[in-house]
């Protein structure tokens, strides 16, 4: 029983996600080891912060084939069983943009079953049964909890960015408005000015 929760915390603790921040123009890649045939693999991400919240995205196998590609991603899943031994890469591309730098929050899951529930001999099959069970539902509500917290998380944070954005935009177009007024100002000024010149000059 102690072993089958060690191995539902341990499974929660490593689906917590990570923050990885992309700059313009250039790619960044991590690295996942696979050291069994068949382990399933799960990967996650989300587009937080930049731009127009989108980026390259690309997993490839220890032998280079490309496993998943999709241009201008915002967020995603994909999970697959591991045909080979080694490390898959895991690349976000963000060549697309020459100025905004993407901020990713992502998660990249191992399921190799390393980690194995063993009980007592002596328990009957019916109750293992019934533990495996209840760990398992745990497990998957727990996982479908964090996935909706991801979710309101990504959307607050893009909501955040787009806010700021607006606010930005807001203020410098403001201080182009002002300058143009006071520009304006200025040019009825200067043409008043001309006016009476002129005026005073054919009076002459």
């Amino acid at each position: 029983m102690q072993l089958l929760l060690l191995s539902f915390l341990l499974a929660i603790a490593s689906a917590i996600p990570l923050t990885l921040k992309v700059p313009a123009n250039d790619r960044q890649c991590l690295y996942t080891d696979v050291d069994q045939v068949e382990s399933k693999v799960g990967f996650y991400f989300a587009v937080q912060a930049g731009g127009a919240f989108d980026i390259d995205v690309a997993i490839l196998s220890p032998s280079g084939k490309v496993l998943y590609n999709e241009p201008k991603e915002k967020q995603g899943e994909f999970s697959f069983a591991a045909s080979e031994v080694g490390e898959y890469q895991f690349c976000f591309s963000n060549d697309m943009s020459t100025f905004a730098e993407k901020s990713i929050e992502f998660e990249v899951l191992v399921d190799s079953s390393s980690i194995k529930a063993e009980l007592p001999v002596n328990s009957g099959e019916k109750e293992t049964n019934k533990v495996e069970s209840s760990i398992m539902l745990i497990e998957s509500r727990a996982s479908n909890l964090l996935r909706t917290l991801q979710y309101y998380k990504t959307r607050n944070n893009r909501n955040e960015s787009t806010v700021k954005s607006t606010e930005s935009r807001i203020f410098w177009f403001s201080i182009f408005e002002l300058l143009l007024m006071v520009g304006m100002a200025g040019l009825h000024v200067i043409i008043v000015q001309l006016f009476f010149t002129g005026s005073r000059k054919n009076l002459v």
